[in-house]
């Protein structure tokens, strides 16, 4: 056995670089080949494509990069492992089979299944409003060791966790038990640093400005070791930047405290172990794993209604009165008031602008109803029909279109042991993957404290950013913010300034939200999770930002008093 199995990453979402799979295959050595395919999103738009075609559900780019890499991978040896089966694994796994045929081939392919509780939603007394249009279970990585085990060159499977499609490859190549907490805590970390494909290699990246060579990024490499260590690289000659900053900033995307549940073990992120190693190598090493809890998350979504929204550029002098003009215009004349009506007016305008668009607003008016005929013409013709009777200069970003449908997501919780993981060998023999055998109820870490406060000093009153990296990131309706700095004295001064008071004074869209920081001193980092900001989730679109994708760097921008002598070393 292999000291270490290097396992590689070829997508992040639904639509990343469709030419990542082959890229990851010739540029460099693979034992795995991991693709994250899905997002509480993404269920949604699955579940619409399976109402059109019940054959449907599945990442259907994962098909077109499987038929042209298939042969390149069996030739290299290299297994592929994807979650891109979505609602539909079986299915995905049948059309596999097909281009298979077609091209003369004979991969062994495999499938993981029993994620989908749709039919028994009533069972579980899901509370959900509207009715679920899906209904998935996060599954762990269990259920595609046994299909490694059983010798399966391609695994899919449906609702498992991220990290969990890096795991799976680790345990199944080092024989890793299930009660070996470290080792599979050190793997789901890995995972998570490279299941989001270009994140760990400099994309999306606060300091993205010290970076050479983003054009375009290469997709990462974890070299996963027996007692779960790793290390994060990327294929020789490829994009972008493997460091301990961009490391850092994906490990604290979409987490919450000290404690990273999956569904095989809590892995403790506050005990995680930055170094650099080399030139585009960082070393993850003293994670600590705790039993997983006893229940699985489920992700719900629904087809909440329809969706339209009119931008009203506004130019000049007298914004407010303009925008006051068309909310009057608009909310007097339509056929039918949308059950949700929501103004928002951008201030992007600059006094005595040397160009027209620096000088303009923009008001953005959302409509939401159940009835699509409500958001539809009805609501975008009242729009157009005052063009020549509103404010001056009237124009809108773009032509009116018809309503989009929307949704809302829900998280329930149910007992593990109620959920079948199913791993469907090759040979069509189905296998029933025992839960873990040991669960520990998922509570929050004591606050470890924070450091000595720096000794007062001159400060200057500058943009967080020019010290600090954020990222940030959606958890249904829910967000998080990770805030990190790289030095001790930087992180003297970021853990006893950053409060939640002080986000809420940064952050005045924040200010009437429930917010909980989590302390994680080995990474010079502090972590927000914000409650309710994004609504009923990314498909409600309840905001401007609606994954929170800018909130972090929104946060950056913000002024605040840092001390000059930390401020010397940036300048």
């Amino acid at each position: 056995m292999n000291r270490v199995v290097r396992v590689g990453n070829c997508s992040g979402f639904y639509g990343d670089r469709l030419s990542a799979m082959r890229e990851m295959l010739e540029s460099g050595e693979l034992d795995y080949l991991t693709g994250d395919y899905l997002a509480e999103l993404t269920m949604l738009i699955l579940g619409r494509d399976r109402l059109k075609n019940p054959d449907l559900g599945y990442a259907k780019t994962f098909l077109r990069q499987a038929e042209d890499c298939m042969g390149l991978a069996l030739d290299k040896g290299v297994r592929i492992v994807a979650n891109a089966g979505g609602l539909n694994p079986a299915g995905l796994a049948a059309a596999l089979r097909t281009v298979a045929d077609r091209l003369g081939l004979s991969p062994r392919i495999a499938h993981v299944e029993g994620d989908d509780l749709l039919t028994r939603i009533d069972e579980f007394g899901f509370a959900a409003d509207p009715r679920p249009l899906t209904a998935n279970a996060y599954l762990g990585a269990w259920g595609i060791a046994r299909c490694l085990d059983a010798g399966a060159d391609i695994v899919v499977t449906g609702r498992v966790t991220d990290a969990s499609v890096i795991v799976g490859p680790a345990a199944a190549h080092f024989g890793w038990a299930p009660d070996d907490f470290d080792a599979l805590a050190g793997a789901v970390v890995a995972g998570h640093v490279i299941e989001c494909g270009t994140q760990a290699t400099g994309g999306n990246y606060a300091f993205f400005t010290e970076l050479d060579d983003l054009v375009r990024p290469g997709f990462p490499v974890a070299e996963i070791e027996a007692d779960g260590a790793a290390t994060i690289t990327k294929q020789p000659g490829s994009g972008g930047a493997v460091t301990v900053g961009t490391v850092t900033a994906q490990l604290l995307y979409e987490v919450t405290g000290g404690r990273y549940a999956n569904p095989d073990v809590t892995a403790r992120i506050d005990t995680v172990m930055l170094s650099r190693e080399a030139p585009d190598r960082v070393r993850i090493t003293g994670v600590k794993g705790e039993p997983p809890p006893p229940t699985l998350k489920v992700c719900l979504n629904a087809l909440a209604g329809f969706y339209n929204e009119v931008v009203f550029v506004l130019t000049g002098l007298d914004i407010d009165a303009k925008a006051q003009l068309v909310r009057a215009q608009m909310e007097s004349n339509l056929p039918r008031r949308p059950a949700e009506l929501e103004w928002t007016l951008a201030r992007t305008d600059h006094a005595d602008a040397d160009t027209e668009e620096t000088a303009s607003a923009l008001l953005r008016c959302t409509a939401r109803d159940p009835d699509p005929d409500v958001v539809g013409r009805a609501f975008t013709s009242t729009a157009v029909e005052f063009a020549l009777a509103g404010y001056p200069g009237f124009f809108v970003t773009a032509p009116p279109g018809s309503g989009t449908a929307y949704g809302v997501y829900t998280a329930e919780y149910v007992a593990a042991t109620r959920v079948p993981h199913i791993a469907v060998l090759a040979d069509g023999t189905r296998v029933d993957i025992p839960t873990a055998p040991i669960t520990r109820a998922l509570e929050p870490l004591p606050d470890p404290g924070g450091p000595a406060p720096l000794p007062p000093g001159q400060t200057r009153r500058v943009p967080l950013g020019t010290i600090a990296g954020a990222r940030s990131g959606d958890k249904g309706g829910d967000a998080n913010i990770g805030v990190w700095v790289r030095s001790d004295d930087e992180w003297q001064w970021l853990a006893n300034t950053l409060t939640v008071e002080t986000l809420k004074d940064l952050l005045p869209e924040v200010e009437p939200l429930s917010v909980t920081r989590h302390l994680l001193p080995n990474l010079r980092a502090v972590n927000f999770v914000i409650e309710g900001i994004l609504g009923r989730g990314v498909a409600s679109r309840a905001r401007f930002d609606p994954q929170a994708k800018g909130l972090g760097e929104w946060l950056r921008a913000r002024y605040i008093d840092i001390p000059t002598v930390l401020l010397e070393k940036h300048t």
